[in-house]
């Protein structure tokens, strides 16, 4: 009987807060900020980007309120998991490591990661031996980080760093050899594969393997809010059948990353 009224007041106390979340609250959304051209500020401090703009949409589809938080990227799970936000539209690989701690909506977007050093740089990536002692600078926590690990770490001395930022000041200050990372970011950050760029891009576009890739980027919510994962899943494919979805694809991609 005692079991029976707690698994009911534990019942009625979970119906009361996802009302109270999709009802009475904004939704709050968690981005890692700068991650151009994804997140990103404005010289006046406005948050904008391609998943911030895309938020709004879904949210003015949604017809709720919400509102972005900043989380850094190495804390963005254990923060969800603490309720700090109700969802986390970063950029996100859906891994499966990932889906074991998190409920994730249908993949919205894909993007390729690549290999970048200084133009006068002469490096092989294919070339394994020719790596040995050779430094590479990954944000930590991401996909990236996990596939250097993991692939090169044998060869590469890898070192982490909180953003892509700070990847990037220490590639222009030569403490760096190299970077694995997001190619939009590369473009948006250090006009890569132009005349202007001092970097050039080493490697192919690389999306596999799936195991450190997944299967593109979803929005992540906590296992338990399964209906408002639903409603993003809802809204987002109507954003792509109305066109929306391509007008703010077209702001920020010269190619299309819908997979």
């Amino acid at each position: 009987m005692h079991n029976a009224k707690l698994l009911l007041a534990a019942t009625l106390g979970a119906s009361l807060f996802a009302t109270t979340l999709h009802a009475d609250e904004p939704i709050r959304l968690a981005v890692d900020v700068p991650y151009e051209p994804f997140e990103y500020k404005l010289p006046d401090g406005t948050l904008t980007g391609f998943e911030v703009e895309l938020g709004n949409a879904v949210c003015e589809y949604l017809d709720e309120a919400c509102t972005w938080v900043e989380q850094p990227w190495d804390g963005m799970i254990p923060a969800l998991q603490a309720r700090k936000f109700d969802a986390i539209m970063s950029s996100m690989a859906i891994t499966e490591e990932r889906a074991r701690q998190v409920l994730f909506s249908e993949p919205y977007y894909t993007t390729p990661s690549a290999w970048i050093t200084a133009k006068g740089n002469d490096i092989d990536i294919s070339d394994r031996d020719s790596l040995e002692g050779l430094t590479v600078g990954v944000q930590r926590a991401t996909l990236q980080d996990n596939y250097v690990t993991d692939l090169y770490g044998d060869v590469l001395e890898v070192r982490r760093y909180a953003s892509a930022d700070d990847v990037i000041a220490d590639m222009r200050t030569g403490r760096l050899d190299l970077t694995f990372m997001d190619y939009p970011i590369a473009e948006a950050m250090i006009d890569i594969d132009t005349p202007e760029s001092d970097f050039k891009r080493v490697s192919d576009f690389i999306k596999e393997p799936e195991k450190y890739f997944g299967q593109g980027v979803g929005v992540a919510f906590r296992q338990r809010d399964r209906e408002l994962a639903e409603r993003f899943n809802e809204a987002l494919q109507a954003l792509k059948t109305n066109g929306t979805y391509d007008e703010i694809m077209a702001k920020y991609f010269s190619y299309d990353v819908k997979l």
